[in-house]
């Protein structure tokens, strides 16, 4: 069945790849500064090429969201940042209720900033925490303590963010139950509007996988996340992601684009995007991964460009929409593959049969103990 491209939300992602510090556990394609200083202007001009190659595969399609993530955005300027939504405001159509995200460290602010980056249209923060435990940010190779997260949350406050963000993290070097929970009140005490709260994992190629510190074992990990769900939940933020908690209507729209299968673009250093194409082919993008490498571009900044096959879209939407509490719609899938829902009966019968899921009204819904293994929903879908 056809795509109607109009039907697909659109976001931007913008990837700024420097940081103080690298983190121990930190996979993402992020570089600590040397003693060079930042080349802000020369990134911003490569970045402002990358999105004129970009736009041309959306035309006018309105942006619905953008996300500065990295590294630590929050290393660039308020007039940098201006820079670059002017640009894309100039390019692309923005709807008039766009959410922008900027990730933020608490070790790399300060209130005259937050207030720039207010004034160039930024009006969401992101602020990294993932702990206010002076011991456990040693041993995460944060560069802020206790006293800089608590003032990050303050100061984005001052500067007019009603709309912010904490990441936390839980499951730490011989964490107990009581400390991840003592980092979680902290966090509900600051009033974020979303708090994102996730599992520390040993990803390959960080520190922490080649020398992995003592961590809690499942069964803590497990009484961990379901009394933190708890204390969540009386302090009203409502789970909508498998890490994800969020008051009121202030889900991360960007996010949920995602998960839901929505198109981005992504530019800057190592970035990716998926994007719907007219003639109904749906291409994923992958950006000059170095920022040396990307700098010295001249020409497109692509380092990938494929095509998803028919083949590999069931899992792929999969993938992403169980991620989300809310029932998976089917209808979704459809529109979003231009694919027949019949194609995941297979699937469906299979995560059926071990209680994971149920279905019914053309959605899918996860079932307690499917909760818990969304792995294992996830490989029913292998082609």
């Amino acid at each position: 069945m056809p795509i109607n491209t109009a039907t697909i939300p659109l976001s931007l992602y913008i990837h700024l790849p420097w940081c103080v510090r690298k983190c121990p556990y930190c996979d993402f394609n992020s570089h600590a500064l040397q003693q060079s200083e930042l080349p802000e202007k020369a990134y911003i001009d490569a970045l402002l090429k990358d999105l004129e190659f970009d736009s041309k595969l959306v035309g006018r399609r309105p942006i619905t969201s953008i996300f500065f993530g990295g590294g630590t955005p929050s290393l660039f300027s308020g007039a940098a940042i201006k820079r670059i939504l002017v640009a894309v405001r100039e390019q692309l159509n923005c709807t008039d209720d766009i959410e922008i995200t900027l990730e933020a460290n608490p070790g790399t602010v300060e209130h005259d900033r937050f207030e720039m980056y207010r004034e160039a249209g930024v009006n969401r923060l992101s602020i990294g925490v993932q702990s206010f435990n002076a011991e456990q940010l040693k041993k995460l190779g944060r560069i802020h303590n206790t006293d800089e997260a608590i003032r990050a949350a303050n100061t984005a406050k001052k500067a007019g963010f009603d709309n912010f963000n904490l990441d936390l993290m839980f499951g730490l070097p011989q964490q107990t139950i009581e400390e991840a929970l003592t980092d979680l009140q902290q966090a509900c005490q600051l009033q974020p509007t979303h708090i994102s709260w996730y599992q520390l994992t040993l990803e390959p190629n960080t520190v922490f996988y080649a020398k992995p510190p003592r961590l809690p074992d499942d069964e803590i990990l497990w009484q961990m996340q379901v009394a933190g769900q708890q204390l969540l939940t009386e302090n009203k933020y409502e789970q909508y992601e498998i890490s994800a908690y969020a008051q009121l209507d202030k889900q991360c729209r960007h996010n949920v684009n995602y998960w839901q299968f929505g198109d981005y673009l992504g530019i800057g250093a190592g970035a990716h995007g998926k994007i719907t194409l007219a003639d109904g082919s749906i291409i994923r993008t992958a950006k000059t991964r170095q920022p040396k490498d990307y700098l010295a571009r001249t020409d497109s900044f692509l380092s990938e460009k494929k095509v998803v096959s028919l083949t590999e879209l069931p899992f792929e939407f999969m993938l992403n929409a169980l991620r989300l509490k809310q029932p998976v719609s089917l209808t979704m899938f459809e529109q979003r593959t231009g694919l027949s829902s019949n194609l995941l009966q297979i699937g469906l019968n299979k995560a059926s049969q071990k209680g994971l899921i149920q279905c019914e009204d053309k959605r899918i819904i996860i079932t307690d103990i499917g909760s818990r293994f969304i792995d294992d929903i996830i490989q029913c879908f292998l082609a």
